[in-house]
């Protein structure tokens, strides 16, 4: 499968609280792949790609922080300017809306990760692999995700 489970939690913008959450995962043996941390006011979005999703969400909502899982597709590209609009534009030309997206680059591969999330996922899988674009799927990005 491609699209990859992400863990969504909304924590307090106050200090440590970041740390309480990075170090309990850490604390429990679970691997951070990706994250991102977004400012709205009060709280922070921060958004996580680990190693086992199941036991993450389950330390978090025992930690009192509720933890939503949605899916996302993770995008391997050349670390090369314009790639990311090359892969965009497809997405643009099928009417599909990017809902958000984050980053990170592999360095010892010289290529970034894009992790995308859409209006609609499947139909921007089809149309990334179509125009050749390297999908990534949770395997690949050492993901465990059973979440029963």
């Amino acid at each position: 499968m491609l699209k990859l489970k992400q863990i969504v939690v909304s924590i307090e913008n106050s200090p440590g609280r970041l740390f309480e959450v990075t170090h309990a995962l850490g604390k429990a043996g679970i691997n951070l792949r990706a994250l991102n941390l977004v400012d709205t006011g009060a709280f922070g979005q921060l958004r996580l790609l680990v190693s086992d999703v199941a036991k993450a969400r389950q330390l978090l909502m025992e930690m009192h922080i509720p933890a939503m899982v949605n899916e996302v597709i993770a995008a391997e590209l050349e670390d090369q300017p314009g790639q990311l609009a090359g892969v965009l534009k497809p997405i643009l030309d099928a009417n599909i809306q990017v809902v958000f997206m984050y980053a990170f680059l592999r360095q010892n591969q010289e290529r970034a990760v894009m992790i995308f999330r859409f209006s609609d996922n499947d139909k921007a899988i089809a149309v990334m692999q179509e125009h050749g674009v390297h999908l990534l799927d949770a395997k690949q990005f050492g993901i465990l995700e059973n979440t029963d």
